[in-house]
């Protein structure tokens, strides 16, 4: 017993790199088993700075055969080893289960011996809690890169997400930190797996009863800061990625400096990128979900963030002849690209309006970063100023009022 908790406190420590186990999209049914994967039945906690750690996040063993320079479980690199066997990771996931510790499993692995040899325990680890155990609730499945599509595709079966890391954006920095490694042998999975539900999707509009095959699809994860690559190089890839594989989501993970004897990546004391990572998932999820394109956003001649302020703002402030803005007459597409509105926000507009025309206390209330948006909107009643707008005094407007936010007041003694 001793020795097993000894082996859950190292290997779960170890894949603490790992952000990309977000559980969403899953719509797995409890059909007589244990757990229930479906939305409601997966829960999320988040670490101090921001990251996803939800479910029982383990490496199946953090000995490998590579030796990424920016991994902490490299071959070369000194720290305690460990390796669970099947039945422990079974074993594991059902008690953490039942004592309502977890919603599901997050399951990577270093790999030891080869490809297959690895792909194959999880697999038998998956396929034990779905067919012996009865296991429903989530699972998501790190795949292998290199390993044999047979084993991915009887994977997929038992799974509700698969993913496999692009490690570095670009194949230059791959081979400067990882030259054992190449994108290629992340490419090929994903494209199997891609091509796969494709078919599945077509057999069920035949077949009723055909099998789910990863129903929450496929995601993948960068880390950031360890290369030189710009934000611009990194959201190009993402855009790839996002367009030939159809992924889910893309996982940007700020590098946080371990011990390394590699002069080129940063060393430890050196802070973790956090802002920039945030910034770039705020840069996705205008590309995704609010119709911009890459190169608005980033492009050739501004080809990193601004780590002040956030992706849209930065878009609206170089862009003034967008705005601004008339909340009565734009469309749903050009209300959500004003900084300070969201989805819900503009779709509560676009509703309301049909009342009426909307005055200023009315767009107060339907909860937009009002102080933000009102530069780069007129509604029914606004004061519209003559000439352009001066989107530098906007800026330092914006900037200032944030910082007046971040002012936290002491709590006054009550003795």
């Amino acid at each position: 017993m001793e020795r097993l908790e000894e082996k859950l406190r190292i290997l779960a420590d170890a894949a603490k790199y790992d952000v990309s186990c977000s559980s969403s999209g899953s719509k797995r049914k409890n059909t007589g088993g244990i757990g229930d994967a479906s939305y409601s039945g997966i829960c999320h906690t988040y670490t101090e700075d921001g990251r996803c750690v939800s479910l029982l996040k383990l490496l199946l063993t953090n000995h490998c055969i590579y030796d990424c320079a920016f991994c902490v479980s490299r071959r070369s690199n000194d720290v305690q080893r460990a390796a669970f066997t099947v039945e422990e990771v079974v074993r594991l996931t059902m008690n953490f289960y039942r004592r309502n510790y977890i919603e599901g499993l997050f399951l990577s692995s270093g790999i030891f011996k080869s490809a297959d040899y690895t792909m194959e325990r999880l697999l038998r680890i998956v396929k034990k809690l779905r067919t012996e155990e009865r296991y429903n609730g989530y699972i998501h499945l790190k795949t292998i890169p290199g390993a044999s599509e047979e084993l991915i595709q009887e994977a997929g079966l038992y799974v509700d997400r698969m993913s496999i890391n692009l490690e570095l954006p670009t194949d230059a920095g791959l081979q400067l930190m990882a030259p054992e490694k190449n994108h290629e042998s992340v490419k090929k999975p994903l494209a199997f797996v891609n091509d796969k539900l494709k078919q599945y999707k077509e057999e069920k509009k035949l077949i009723k009863h055909t099998p789910n095959f990863v129903p929450a699809g496929q995601s993948t994860q960068m880390v950031i800061g360890a290369t030189a690559e710009s934000d611009y190089e990194i959201m190009q890839v993402a855009d790839n990625f996002y367009k030939n594989y159809n992924l889910k989501r893309v996982y940007y993970s700020g590098y946080i400096p371990i011990s390394n004897t590699n002069n080129l990546l940063p060393q430890i004391g050196t802070k973790p990128p956090l802002v920039r990572e945030n910034r770039l998932y705020q840069t996705d999820w205008l590309m995704r979900f609010y119709g911009f394109k890459i190169q608005e956003v980033l492009n050739p001649d501004f080809q990193h963030l601004d780590l002040e302020i956030d992706p849209k703002l930065s878009w609206a402030l170089r862009n003034p002849q967008f705005f601004p803005v008339d909340i009565n007459k734009a469309d749903y597409w050009m209300i959500i690209r004003i900084p300070g509105i969201g989805r819900q926000s503009a779709m509560k507009i676009i509703q309301a309006r049909k009342f009426g025309r909307l005055h200023e206390y009315q767009i107060k209330k339907m909860g937009i970063a009002y102080n933000r948006a009102k530069h780069f909107m007129v509604c029914a009643d606004s004061f519209i100023p003559l000439g352009s707008i001066q989107m530098e005094s906007v800026r330092k407007h914006i900037l200032q009022g944030s910082n007046r936010q971040k002012t936290v007041t002491p709590q006054l003694s009550l003795f």
